[in-house]
């Protein structure tokens, strides 16, 4: 099996998500079940077949969430060089070619989530700024052009 890279908060988020599914969820669903069976026929009855959909995908979640938590490798960055952008360093970044600012948090796959301003470092931009250090100019490629970024601030 692949190990899956998460922080401790990554890891922890995605814990907490396992257990109400298979809590808080599950028994939702299954009460949802029995009041739509109490209704008669389900043979033609939308809200049984409604009830039973989602619970097959809470039951697909909960299995793709144990796998991967059980592949998880917690990430420890005591001993990552800080200068550096890194899993979990915050990364202010100037684009060259419109000076905007730009704010990312470099995560694990698992853990990204764009409108938080949180990248995957198996991304374009988070792939090609692993590494480098405040002051260093990257070009990069993506589908919709290049990219043109200075690391202005490293941070944890």
């Amino acid at each position: 099996m692949v190990k899956v890279h998460l922080s401790q908060k990554g890891y922890d988020k995605l814990m907490k998500e396992l257990t109400y599914l298979k809590t808080v969820r599950t028994r939702e669903l299954s009460e949802a079940i029995g009041r739509a069976r109490e209704q008669g026929d389900i043979s033609e009855n939308a809200e049984y077949d409604a009830a039973k959909e989602a619970q097959g995908l809470n039951e697909k979640r909960i299995i793709e969430l144990e796998e991967k938590l059980s592949n998880a490798q917690i990430l420890d960055d005591s001993n990552i060089d800080k200068s550096k952008a890194f899993i979990g360093a915050t990364v202010i970044l100037e684009d060259l070619d419109t000076e905007r600012k730009l704010k990312y948090t470099l995560v694990a796959e698992l853990e990204a989530d764009f409108a938080q301003k949180k990248i995957s470092v198996t991304s374009p931009v988070g792939k090609a700024l692993l590494g480098h250090k405040v002051g260093d100019v990257i070009a990069i490629k993506v589908p919709a052009g290049d990219l043109n970024y200075k690391i202005l601030k490293i941070t944890r």
